[in-house]
C-alpha cells in the first residue's frame, strides 16, 4: 500500500553540527538547575552564564572559537549567580542579565568584545524582592525590558531612564516563561500554578486564562509569530511530555503527547518560515515541526539527533544566518562538558543563488517605536528588512541614565534642619550644665571658707 507523504519544501531540512575545534570549548558553564537557557546569541556576540564564586557571564565574539583561556575576562558585577542573559534586539552591543541577587543589570559591550574583567554596568535595575529568573526585551519598542521574578511579579523597565514603568502582579506563583505577540501588545505566560495567561503588556490586565499542563514540572510557551496562536510545552499528569496549541483567546486547538522523557522542552518558533523547534533540556535531540492551517496543524518534519545532552541553547537571529549555505536557523548548544556547539539547520538546494522562499523579509535591528510612545500606549509592527543583499548592523549609541544614588535609610527620620535644631538644643543644654557646675563650685567654695572661719 502506498504511503502519502505531505508535500513541504522543508521535508529534507537537516541539522549539521560543528567540529570541536570550531566550537567554544573549556567554558566553566553554570551548574544552576534553574529552567532558563543560560545562553543568548546575536549577530556579534555569544553570552554564556558561568559557574563562579559570585555572579558572572562570558561574552565571546563569533570567531573566538577553540579552547577558552581560563583567565578570559568576564562580566562579573552581580553578587550571586546569573540566571538569564538576553541581547537587545536593537543594539547588538547591549545585553541584560538577571541574577539571584534580585537585580537586573544592563551592560554595554565594546565593539572589540570584552578585553578585561568588567563589573560596572550601564544600568542597575532594582525592585524585585526575590531572585530574577528571566529577562526579555520588547520585540518592537526601544529600551523596554521585561523581567520576571520568584516574587511572582513581572516588571517593565525603561532602560534609558532606569525606571520601572509598571509591575504586573497577576500571577499567584512563579512565572516560568514570557513570550510576546507580533507587535508586543500582548504576551503569553506560563506559571507554576499550571495556568496559561494572555496579558496586555501596557496595563498588565489578564485578557484570557486557561488550564495549561497538569504535570508538576515547568512549562514553557511561544507566541507563533504573526498568527493569533500560542503553543505551550509541559507534562501530562502521567509525566508524558506534551504540547498544546491554543488560539489567541486560549481556546484549545490541539493537544498531543510527545514522549516520556523527563527534560523540560524549550519551544523556539521561526516566524518567517512557520517552523517550530522543540529541544529538551538534558536531551541530545532537537525536533522540528511545520505549523500551518491544515489539520493536524502541527506537522513533524524530522529531528537533529546527538548523543550529547544539552543544558540550554541560544537561537541566532535570521539576519545573521549563512544565506549562501541555505542555513535557515542556527542553534548554539550548551553542554555539560563545558562546550558550546553551533548547529546549523540547512535546506538542501542545488542553486547557490538567493532563495526568496527561504528568506522572506525578516526582523531588522531598528526599533519600530520609541520607549516614550510605547509607554504612552502605542504599538507598532516590527520593521522588516530584506536579506537579498546581506545584512549590515546599524551603529547604535546608548547614554546611560543618570540615576540618583539611594539615600541610606536611618532610624532617625529627622531632616537636615531637624539635626541643626537638635545641635542647638544640645549646645544650650551643655551651656546650662556648665553654668550649673560653676554655681555648685562657687557654693562649695563658700561652704569651705565658712567652715574654716569657724
Amino acid at each position: 500500500m502506498s504511503r502519502f507523504v505531505r508535500a513541504s519544501k522543508f521535508r529534507h531540512v537537516f541539522g549539521e553540527g560543528t567540529k570541536k575545534e570550531s566550537c567554544f570549548d573549556g567554558i566553566p558553564i553554570t551548574k544552576s538547575a534553574h529552567d532558563s537557557m543560560f545562553i543568548d546569541v546575536n549577530d556579534k556576540f555569544v553570552a554564556i552564564c558561568l559557574q563562579s564564586g559570585g555572579g558572572a557571564f562570558a561574552v565571546l565574539k563569533h570567531d573566538q572559537v577553540g579552547r577558552l583561556d581560563m583567565n578570559h575576562p568576564k562580566v562579573s558585577g552581580h553578587k550571586a549567580p546569573v540566571l538569564d542573559v538576553q541581547w537587545n534586539p536593537f543594539n547588538a552591543n547591549m545585553v541584560a542579565s538577571a541574577s539571584e541577587d534580585c537585580t537586573v543589570k544592563v551592560w554595554l559591550i565594546p565593539e572589540e568584545g570584552i578585553t578585561e574583567n568588567t563589573d560596572t554596568p550601564a544600568v542597575t535595575l532594582e525592585g524585585h524582592q526575590k531572585k530574577v529568573g528571566h529577562v526579555m526585551w520588547h520585540p518592537t519598542a526601544a529600551d523596554i525590558l521585561f523581567s520576571s521574578s520568584a516574587d511572582n511579579s513581572i516588571k517593565v523597565w525603561n532602560v534609558a531612564t532606569g525606571e520601572c514603568v509598571n509591575t504586573f502582579e497577576c500571577h499567584p506563583n512563579t512565572v516560568f516563561q514570557m513570550s510576546f505577540n507580533w507587535d508586543g501588545s500582548r504576551m503569553v505566560t506560563t506559571c507554576k500554578d499550571k495556568k496559561v495567561r494572555i496579558i496586555d503588556t501596557h496595563s498588565g490586565e489578564v485578557l484570557h486564562e486557561a488550564d495549561g499542563h497538569p504535570g508538576a514540572k515547568a512549562s514553557r510557551c511561544a507566541w507563533l509569530g504573526k498568527e493569533d496562536k500560542v503553543l505551550t510545552t509541559g507534562f501530562s499528569k502521567y509525566s508524558d511530555r506534551q504540547y498544546k496549541l491554543f488560539n489567541g483567546d486560549l481556546s484549545i486547538i490541539k493537544e498531543e503527547n510527545i514522549d516520556t522523557s523527563s527534560g523540560v522542552i524549550i519551544p523556539v518558533y521561526d516566524a518567517d518560515l512557520n517552523i517550530l523547534y522543540l529541544g529538551g533540556k538534558g536531551d541530545g535531540n532537537i525536533d522540528y515541526y511545520e505549523i500551518n492551517e491544515t489539520k493536524p496543524f502541527v506537522h513533524k518534519l524530522s529531528s537533529y539527533t546527538s548523543s550529547e545532552p544539552q543544558k540550554g541553547f541560544g537561537f541566532l537571529p535570521k539576519r545573521a544566518c549563512a544565506i549562501n549555505k541555505h542555513e535557515i536557523a542556527r542553534f548554539y548548544k550548551m553542554t555539560s562538558k563545558n562546550l558550546v556547539e553551533p548547529i546549523s539547520m540547512i535546506v538542501p538546494r542545488k542553486s547557490d543563488q538567493f532563495q526568496d522562499d527561504l528568506y522572506p523579509d525578516t526582523k531588522g535591528d531598528t526599533s519600530a517605536i520609541t520607549a516614550e510612545d510605547w509607554i504612552a500606549g502605542g504599538n507598532a509592527d516590527p520593521i522588516l528588512i530584506s536579506l537579498k543583499d546581506g545584512f549590515t548592523p546599524a551603529t547604535k549609541e546608548f547614554v546611560a541614565p543618570v540615576i540618583a544614588p539611594k539615600q541610606e535609610e536611618s532610624n532617625d527620620s529627622t531632616s537636615k534642619i531637624d539635626y541643626e535644631a537638635e545641635f542647638k538644643r544640645v549646645e544650650a543644654e551643655n551651656k546650662a550644665l556648665l553654668e550649673k557646675v560653676k554655681e555648685l563650685e562657687e557654693q562649695l567654695k563658700n561652704q569651705t571658707v565658712s567652715a574654716g572661719s569657724n
